[in-house]
């Protein structure tokens, strides 16, 4: 894991080594191991390193004989061959996978087909005169890019090519309420003016400081679902999993995982029990004094049932009001997730532990159908069945100033292009969460809270393999008996029984609106008082919201008013941060 950013000119001239210097700063905390640093030409790229395999020897930039050059932020894996041996699950390396500057230089611009893992990379070839950017089918590594006068400019975090002045700080319209109204914002276009991302499972080439070129590849498999019965899908699911999880620890240094206590995490422990020799060391988040209900007590038992080292780190309402900014400020692609506070602790104390890698259960719901709005969707509309995020956080409340129009358009426009011939609803809604809420929501919160600490996150459901037996397996084997991952499910409840893979859980919840509902009358005229809240909510009617938070739905509006408050304070308005929410808001 690290970062890398770099510029092409549009004039050929060699790049402003003030510029890359500014780049590389800004994404330091991403790789506090070293830096590696690229010129040729019109292209200058800069990687700064976070050392987890080939200690001694990973560097970049990587080179080959044809003169290209490769810098990378990711892991890209070799391809591990399950044997048939069972018990005893025997593993074996089937063979090396050629290194991405090979396959380049055989299959051009289709190379990323041959490529299995993490990744976004930039390769430049001066004797094509271009350069390459790439992109993980399921946008695990974040990528973004602006095309300005001087030239082309590309980075890992937005808030590289603002810190370096290639960009300036404008929010756009229609992200911005998509982030109010979904908690996330679509599509290629990022919420500040004029930055891009690189689309997951995309690759580009750039030409004189232009994009010229456009290439995808995707991350589900076409087609309906396949007919498998529920024994050869367990055998199949045991397999992939053990491969993906086998690959996704291999690490030159220490690893562990995060264990919510549900269904996607537990059966990643349980896997890692069985390829470990030593404990697995296992961080699960916990909220005290409160009457949200969280899940370290079954956390506890799942880890104990395999004998993992098993650390309870607990966030509190202290810690929401002093790290809230400070979060705020690491997320620069924003999304409203309050997922984002125990996962920001949870990696801050993996790191004071010594753990540079964290494995987690990212991408189960999505690829196993785990979401209750799943189960709707598959309803027709006179049985129940309704529009997937149908209406915005902020809808008939009476806070805004005027209708926040077209904040669905971009989620619109995923479930066109994920109804595939042939694919059931289900299906269509899956692909359409992949395409959005899985890269811009939950996989942005994991990377920025993560590297925001030096340490790398991996998703061993993310894998080509594991969603090309997951994602075709038929409905019924996905939900049933209103139970949404029902083949996870059987396969937990077989390995791992202590999950309970079939009791009804409550969920992960934080409890934000308990925190804010007792501070909401001190709260509201700060938040209302905001630059970015003034110009869209009407400052009376925020007041009033927070005066009296009552029920989820009020609740999660204050919430994200107040994160949104505090994002644009930051990223913005370029406001250094400041170690408490009210000393913040208060701030000029």
């Amino acid at each position: 894991m690290c970062g890398i950013a770099g510029i092409m000119t549009v004039d050929g001239t060699a790049p402003d080594a003030g510029l890359l210097k500014s780049l590389g700063a800004a994404l330091g905390h991403r790789g506090p191991d070293g830096a590696g640093h690229y010129r040729a030409g019109d292209v200058g790229i800069v990687q700064m390193r976070l050392a987890i395999i080939d200690l001694e020897t990973g560097d970049q930039p990587l080179y080959e004989p044809g003169g290209a050059a490769l810098l990378a932020n990711g892991e890209i894996y070799n391809y591990i061959e399950l044997r048939a041996e069972l018990p005893g699950a025997s593993f074996a390396t089937a063979s090396d996978c050629e290194p991405p500057l090979h396959l380049y230089r055989r299959h051009g611009l289709a190379f990323t087909e041959h490529l299995r893992g993490m990744y976004a990379l930039a390769i430049h070839d001066p004797a094509a005169g271009h350069l390459v950017l790439a992109r993980d089918p399921f946008g695990i590594k974040p990528l973004y890019y602006a095309e300005t006068a001087a030239g082309f400019a590309f980075a890992s975090e937005p808030n590289a090519l603002l810190a370096a002045g290639l960009v300036q700080p404008v929010a756009l319209r229609q992200p911005r309420d998509e982030l109010l109204q979904l908690q996330f914002t679509t599509g290629r276009e990022t919420i500040f003016a004029g930055i891009h991302r690189l689309l997951p499972g995309e690759t580009v080439v750039v030409r004189r400081g232009r994009v010229v070129e456009r290439q995808h590849r995707e991350a589900l498999p076409a087609g309906a679902p396949l007919p498998m019965s529920e024994g050869e899908a367990l055998s199949r699911l045991d397999a992939v999993l053990a491969d993906s999880v086998l690959i996704h620890q291999r690490s030159d240094v220490p690893y562990g995982m995060f264990l919510s206590g549900g269904i996607d995490s537990a059966a990643v422990l349980a896997m890692m029990a069985r390829l470990n020799d030593r404990p697995v060391r296992a961080f699960t988040a916990g909220f005290a004094n409160t009457g949200v209900h969280d899940e370290r007590a079954q956390a506890r038992a799942v880890a104990a049932a395999v004998g993992a080292e098993h650390r309870v780190i607990e966030f509190g309402e202290t810690d929401f009001w002093r790290l809230l900014p400070e979060i705020a400020g690491a997320v620069d692609d924003p999304t409203a997730d309050y997922a984002l506070l125990p996962t920001y602790k949870l990696a801050a104390a993996a790191r004071a532990e010594g753990l540079k890698v964290i494995l987690s259960g990212e991408g189960g719901d999505e690829l196993f159908a785990g979401y209750g709005r799943y189960r709707a969707v598959m309803r027709p509309w006179w049985a129940g069945g309704k529009l997937a995020r149908g209406r915005g956080n902020l809808d008939g409340l009476g806070i805004l100033r005027g209708d926040l129009a077209g904040w669905r358009d971009g989620i619109a426009a995923a479930e066109v292009r994920s109804a595939r011939p042939g694919r059931t609803r289900l299906q269509v809604a899956q692909a359409t969460d992949c395409a959005d809420w899985l890269p811009n929501d939950l996989l942005v919160k994991l990377d920025r809270c993560l590297m925001a600490h030096g340490v790398e996150g991996r998703t061993p459901f993310l894998d080509r393999r594991v969603a090309e037996l997951a994602f075709r397996l038929p409905d019924d084997l996905k939900v049933r008996k209103g139970l949404g991952k029902w083949l996870l499910r059987r396969w937990l409840a077989e390995r791992l029984p202590a999950a309970e893979a079939f009791a009804r859980k409550r969920g992960f919840a934080v409890p934000v609106i308990e925190w804010l509902a007792r501070r909401g009358a001190t709260l509201g005229p700060l938040v209302a008082a905001q630059p970015g809240i003034r110009e869209l909510c009407l400052p009376g009617a925020v007041e009033k919201l927070f005066a009296h938070i009552e029920g989820k739905r009020r609740g999660f509006a204050a919430w994200t008013l107040l994160f949104y408050a505090l994002w644009h304070r930051h990223h913005i308005l370029r406001r250094p941060p400041v170690p408490d929410v009210f000393a913040a808001l208060a701030a000029p």
